[in-house]
């Protein structure tokens, strides 16, 4: 069966190159109307133009869709906002949201200017919590969402020098949790992707060096098309690389219970069974809530 998106509005941040603009030509391709969203600046954040974004609507309106380009920076709430904005006053709907948007500033934490931490949190946790409260309330009018946030190996498992990057993708999944539930009930659908790709981004990261084609772009896209459609799960996290397609999980055990007068030694004498993850359970199989 085609997923098509025919009558979908949907919103790609960062989609003036790499991962987004893939994401929002093959939203397009499929029949939805596109804002790209671009602020056109450096990998670190710095600078603007909308030109890439324009590009990007350019092609997607050559290929036959719908598109406008929009230069708003993620970050600056008023203008994600009159962003939002024009999209409605223009196509009266907004369906879909892609947090794509994200930049880099990567060095061992000890090396780390708070500076960049901020930058970093900025544009990749704020700027998607500012893109998803503008569409929030939309969304939930109509009863009707798909929002995808954009995670990563980084922020699941760790990376060298990326601190700041994976408080931020991690923070991202955190947001995504709470936003499955509250939305659930509306037909808004939060999900996450954590790609692993050949960009601008990490052309310069050891271990990227000639993947080009075994990490493009592209091969991220299927996925985050299939979270943006009506067939998406709820609260899921994909991870793709190079046409490898695989979920990952926020996960507790059973553990022990040691009563109220638990002491540290009780931790000390029980501490295999504490961490023992052999039965472990992921979020979607749990029973209880904190």
């Amino acid at each position: 069966m085609t997923i098509g998106f025919e009558g979908r509005v949907a919103i790609v941040t960062g989609a003036g190159g790499g991962l987004g603009r893939q994401h929002a030509l093959e939203l397009g391709r499929r029949g939805a109307k596109v804002v790209v969203n671009d602020l056109g600046g450096s990998v670190d954040g710095s600078g603007g133009s909308a030109t890439a974004a324009e590009l990007v609507a350019q092609e997607i309106i050559a290929a036959g869709g719908e598109a406008i380009a929009n230069g708003a920076s993620v970050t600056d709430l008023a203008s994600v906002q009159a962003m939002v904005d024009e999209v409605m006053a223009k196509w009266g709907r907004i369906d879909i949201l892609v947090n794509n948007a994200g930049i880099l500033r990567d060095k061992t934490f000890s090396k780390l200017e708070l500076e960049n931490w901020h930058a970093v949190i900025d544009v990749h946790l704020t700027g998607s919590l500012n893109a998803t409260k503008c569409v929030w309330p939309i969304m939930v009018e109509q009863g009707y969402g798909r929002i995808v946030m954009t995670t990563s190996t980084s922020g699941l498992f760790g990376n060298f020098g990326q601190s700041n990057y994976g408080a931020a993708k991690l923070g991202l999944v955190g947001f995504m949790n709470t936003l499955r539930l509250e939305g659930a009930k509306y037909g808004v659908f939060t999900n996450s992707i954590a790609p692993i790709a050949a960009t601008r981004m990490t052309e310069e990261l050891p271990g990227f060096e000639d993947s080009a084609e075994k990490l493009a772009p592209e091969l991220v896209t299927p996925a985050v098309v299939y979270l943006c459609s009506d067939k998406a799960p709820n609260g899921r996290i994909i991870q793709a690389a190079g046409g490898r397609y695989y979920s990952a999980d926020v996960r507790e055990n059973e553990g022990v219970n040691l009563g109220l007068g638990a002491t540290v030694e009780d931790i000390d004498a029980n501490i295999d069974t504490i961490l023992d993850m052999t039965s472990s359970k992921g979020i979607l199989e749990r029973t209880h809530h904190r």
